[in-house]
């Protein structure tokens, strides 16, 4: 299986939203400022991130990526070729999910190896990087926080959030953002 034809399916897996009219599909959602970017970003009531490890792959980056993924997204699901499994079993945190890719001829389909489970530990201060400056500034608008902050730059602004708000309130307030954005603010945005 190529990654291509993997995240052709899983972009139109109903898995991915169950239903959820209000589900944005973000195709290489970068984090932490761009130090890494996830396959495929689901963005509903929690972000959860799919990562494609291909049989054509290494899996090289995929410990990075699980430093940089585990401090942002809600859910994380590998889906590989059954080749690697093993391998990424090793790598990954139990509470991320792998599913495992089949198929020949550009068909695929995906059995689940193992459930994920909710990120035990995501960090305010990477989640709400998400933020773009002037969506920062509104929330702080919206929850009376805004007092001093006006011409602070978006680094001072993610500061105050990450330290003023819960991190479920934090959660909502970006996933509404993400979800809100304009559909052609980034190639490979999809509203379910």
């Amino acid at each position: 299986m190529r990654d291509v034809d993997i995240r052709r399916t899983l972009r139109s897996d109903e898995r991915l939203h169950a239903g959820d009219p209000d589900t944005r599909i973000v195709e290489e959602l970068g984090l932490c400022q761009g130090l890494a970017r996830v396959d495929l970003a689901v963005v509903n009531g929690t972000i959860h991130g799919y990562e494609i490890k291909s049989e054509n792959d290494t899996l090289l980056r995929l410990p990075s990526q699980v430093a940089i993924y585990s401090r942002v997204l809600d859910c994380v699901t590998v889906v590989t070729a059954s080749t690697h499994v093993g391998n990424v079993q090793r790598i990954v945190p139990d509470w991320w999910g792998i599913w495992v890719a089949t198929g020949h001829s550009g068909a695929c389909a995906f059995q689940e190896f193992r459930r994920g489970t909710v990120n035990p530990g995501v960090d305010p201060f990477a989640l709400v990087q998400l933020l773009w400056r002037d969506e920062a500034l509104q929330v702080l608008v919206a929850h009376g926080l805004a007092g001093g902050m006006r011409s602070k730059s978006r680094r001072a602004l993610w500061t105050r959030l990450s330290a003023e708000l819960t991190p479920d309130e934090l959660g909502c307030r970006v996933r509404d953002c993400l979800k809100n954005r304009a559909k052609s603010w980034r190639v490979g945005v999809r509203q379910v």
